[in-house]
C-alpha cells in the first residue's frame, strides 16, 4: 500500500515590512517581521501517484508545473500525487502558495538552518525561506535572510477583501510613486497597494471603526489586520504559532 503523508501549512503574517533598496535586476530589497498562524493548508502525498489536485480557494488555481507546489516538488526531486486543501486565502498578503510550498520543502529535507537551503527556497518566491522555518523571524535580503526571534503568543484579526492584489503590480507601483515610506511604520507597502486597488481603503475603514485599532496591511496585500481579537462577521480571529506547529499541539 502506498504512503500518504500529511503536512500542514500554516500562513505567515508580516507584521511590519520596509523597503530598503532594489537590486539591478530589479528585485526589491526588503527588512521584515513574520509570523506564522493557525490558520492553515492541508496537504496529502501520495508517494505512489502523481499530480495535483485542489480543494476549496479560487477556482481558477493552475494545478500544472506554474504550481508552487509542483516547483517545490521538482526543486526537492520528489514525486506522488498531492491533494491540498485551500483554507488560506490567494493573493491575500498571507503566503498561502508560499507556505505550501515551504511544507513540500520541509517533508523533503530543507533545513532552515542552512543558508544553501533558504536561498534555494527563496529563488522559488520570496516568502518561501520564511515558510519553510516558520514561526517568528526577522526577514531581509529578498527574503532569503531569515533570522529566527523568540516566539511571541499574540492574537491578531484578519479581514480579507474579494480583491486579488498582484505582488508585482504593488511593487511597481512602489516605484512609481518614488519609494514611500509608511510614515506611521507598519508596511511601506500601503500606498502602492491601496493605488493598485482603491477599495482597498473602505475595508481598512471598516476594521478601523469596528475595533478602534489601526488596520495593518498583510504583505502586498489584500488582508488587513489588527493586533487583538475582535470577532464578527466578515472577521477571521487567529493566532501566532511556534516553528514546528500542527493542528493536534
Amino acid at each position: 500500500m502506498a504512503s500518504i503523508i500529511k503536512l500542514v501549512a500554516p500562513a505567515k503574517l508580516t507584521l511590519g515590512l520596509r523597503v530598503v533598496g532594489v537590486r539591478p535586476d530589479g528585485l526589491h530589497l526588503i527588512e521584515a517581521e513574520m509570523v506564522t498562524l493557525d490558520l492553515f493548508d492541508s496537504l496529502e502525498i501520495d508517494v505512489g501517484g502523481a499530480g495535483l489536485t485542489v480543494y476549496g480557494g479560487e477556482a481558477d488555481i493552475p494545478t500544472g508545473p506554474t504550481n508552487l507546489v509542483n516547483r517545490a516538488m521538482a526543486l526537492a526531486g520528489r514525486s506522488g500525487a498531492i491533494t491540498l486543501t485551500k483554507r488560506i486565502p490567494s493573493q491575500a498578503g498571507l503566503g498561502g502558495g508560499s507556505s505550501d510550498a515551504g511544507a513540500i520543502l520541509r517533508w523533503a529535507g530543507f533545513d532552515p538552518r542552512k543558508q544553501n537551503d533558504l536561498d534555494r527556497a527563496a529563488g522559488l518566491g520570496a516568502d518561501i525561506a520564511f515558510c519553510l522555518a516558520g514561526g517568528r523571524a526577522n526577514i531581509a535580503g529578498i527574503g532569503e535572510r531569515v533570522t529566527p526571534l523568540e516566539f511571541l503568543p499574540l492574537d491578531f484579526t484578519l479581514v480579507t477583501p474579494p480583491i486579488a492584489c498582484s505582488t508585482p503590480l504593488v511593487y511597481q507601483a512602489w516605484d512609481e510613486l518614488g519609494g514611500p515610506s509608511n510614515p506611521d511604520g507598519g508596511n511601506d507597502l500601503e500606498a502602492a497597494a491601496i493605488l493598485v486597488a482603491p477599495e482597498l481603503q473602505e475595508w481598512r475603514n471598516q476594521l478601523a471603526e469596528a475595533t478602534g485599532e489601526q488596520p495593518v496591511l498583510a504583505g502586498s496585500g489584500s488582508t488587513w489586520f489588527v493586533r487583538g481579537h475582535f470577532p464578527g462577521p466578515g472577521r477571521v480571529t487567529t493566532k501566532t504559532t511556534p516553528a514546528g506547529w500542527s493542528p493536534t499541539d
